[in-house]
Parts: structure tokens; C-alpha cells; sequence
């Protein structure tokens, strides 16, 4: 299965100013990009937190929703499931069930979790021009080092430019390479 990493930031890294904090800073044809992979995919891995800053769940797309407390929600199966699975679980319960693309749409703990076990294939990153100074980044506040391809840039709208990167090695401790 291809896991795909997609996450709007800004220029100087940030995910959102708070967990709380909703992605309508993000351009037009950034939510058209996310909106287009997502439904091709058919299914979309988020966070809880991430999750409930949608107005409604994406249509046409399955919600795998990342919460510690899963029964404290009530699922919808093919639109909405709430899981604490861990992340290889979710992905080969997808595979079973005929997906064979996932997006990872956040939050920072939720692209961690599956950067930091190895799952994922591609992380795509749109860049917007927007400085926060402070808020979220997109890995959260712990080092890791995760070693990168570039595989495409493109420009979504005058201002905007997408990053697609194919990851090149296993996460592992922040290491800095010997000179």
C-alpha cells in the first residue's frame, strides 16, 4: 500500500498556531490538491483533534480517525471509524478491505507516529506564504531525522508551491552526519 504524507505549512514550518487551529489560512488550490488525493485514495488517516476541526467529514472518503479513546466515539463505518490502533494494524486492515493508497492529513503527532515506524512512502508538503513565528510543527517538538528525495515541485497558485519527496531512508534518533 502507498502512504502519502500530505500537509499544508507555512514558511517558516508551522502546521497551525494550536491543535485547534483550522487550515482556512491555506490557499484554494492547496484544499483542491488535498481534496483531489484524498478522494483518489479513498481514505484519509487523521488525528481526532485534526478530525474535528472539519466542518463535516470529506465525502466519498473513509475517515480513519487516531483517538486513545475509541469508544468514547461512535463510528460510522465507511465514513467515519475511530481507532487506538497502532499504524501497521490500520494500514494492513485497509489493504484487507481493497485500499491500496492512504493519505496521512495530521495532525503532527499522527504524521510522527507513521514517519517513525516507517510507513510512509511520500510526504508532500505545500508551502504557503504565511509566517506564524510560533504554533505547531510539523513533526511536533521531539528531534528526528528523516533523510528526503525531492520527486516534484510545483506551483498551485501564484503564491503557493507544492514539495513531493519520497523518503529515503529509516527514521531514526537526530543524528548529524560525520564531515
Amino acid at each position: 500500500m502507498k502512504v502519502i504524507a500530505i500537509a499544508a505549512i507555512t514558511a517558516d514550518g508551522l502546521v497551525g498556531r494550536s491543535a485547534q487551529h483550522f487550515t482556512d489560512w491555506t490557499s484554494k488550490a492547496d484544499k483542491q490538491m488535498f481534496a483531489a488525493a484524498s478522494r483518489k485514495a479513498g481514505v484519509v488517516i487523521l488525528g481526532r483533534t485534526t478530525f474535528e476541526t472539519f466542518p463535516k467529514p470529506l465525502k466519498d472518503r473513509l475517515h480513519i480517525v487516531l483517538t486513545a479513546h475509541p469508544e468514547a466515539f461512535a463510528s460510522t463505518p465507511g465514513v467515519v471509524e475511530y481507532t487506538a490502533a497502532a499504524p501497521a494494524e490500520i494500514l494492513q486492515s485497509l489493504e484487507e478491505r481493497g485500499f491500496t493508497e492512504a493519505i496521512i492529513g495530521g495532525g503532527a503527532s499522527v504524521y510522527r507516529l507513521f514517519l517513525e515506524a516507517g510507513l510512509v512512502d511520500e510526504l508532500w508538503l505545500t508551502v504557503e506564504p504565511v509566517l506564524f513565528g510560533k504554533g505547531i510543527s510539523l513533526l511536533g517538538g521531539d528531534s528526528i531525522t528523516i533523510r528526503m528525495r525531492l520527486l516534484e515541485m510545483t506551483q498551485l497558485s501564484s503564491d503557493t508551491v507544492q514539495l513531493k519527496y519520497a523518503l529515503e531512508n529509516e527514521p531514526g534518533a537526530d543524528e548529524t552526519p560525520e564531515r
